[in-house]
């Protein structure tokens, strides 16, 4: 009887670690394959938060084309690089033209993210590679989305669900982050997510 305890205690921890494991494997697919857009506004000012939505905007809009065909992260990470003085002009141009009297400036790197729920899909918390837009003093509230896949321009839950896999998402992770259903796998990836962010350092 003892024997048999250890065995489905053995069993257990190992169920454990493999769970644990593919955890893992679908949050380091998020990290290595996900490109998020961060647009801070200048301020809380209506205004700013105004102008702040014209920027995201032409952000959106300026990327849609160019990674339309781009069919993994490392080469979306590679257009995007290459293009960030034109769209920091382009973004800056907005501005000039909405009447704001301050600058943006943008750059690509890795940034820590909490945890957030779009209306077709979420994205547990974590250490995303991020397409930061800091308008004038940064001090205003976050618009964020996703450019790489293009999530942010997906019309429908299924839409985005073609989307993920095409991306290489697993059929799991993608059901994780659109199933409403899949709430305990979702809450353990952003568990290893808000692990990540207090580990991480700049």
């Amino acid at each position: 009887m003892r024997n048999f305890l250890k065995a489905i205690f053995v069993c257990q921890i190992l169920l454990c670690l493999i769970i644990v494991g593919l955890l893992h494997a679908d949050k380091q697919t998020l990290s290595n394959n996900v490109i998020r857009l961060h647009v801070v506004g200048n301020s809380n000012s209506v205004a700013d938060q105004m102008v702040k939505l014209k920027v995201r905007d032409a952000v959106v809009a300026y990327l849609q084309e160019p990674l339309s065909d781009v069919q993994n992260a490392q080469d979306a990470k590679m257009m995007i690089n290459s293009k960030l003085d034109d769209l920091e002009l382009t973004v800056n141009k907005v501005l000039k033209d909405a009447g704001s009297e301050v600058n943006a400036t943008i750059n690509l790197g890795k940034e820590e993210f909490d945890v957030r729920h779009y209306d077709t899909f979420s994205l547990p918390s974590g250490v995303y590679e991020s397409l930061r837009v800091n308008i004038g003093e940064g001090n205003g509230k976050n618009w964020w989305c996703v450019v790489f896949p293009e999530f942010c321009i997906q019309a429908s839950a299924k839409d985005m669900r073609a989307e993920a896999v095409s991306s290489g998402f697993s059929t799991n992770l993608t059901r994780t982050l659109v199933d409403p259903d899949y709430k305990i796998s979702f809450f353990l990836l952003d568990c290893i997510g808000k692990l990540e962010n207090l580990f991480y350092f700049r």
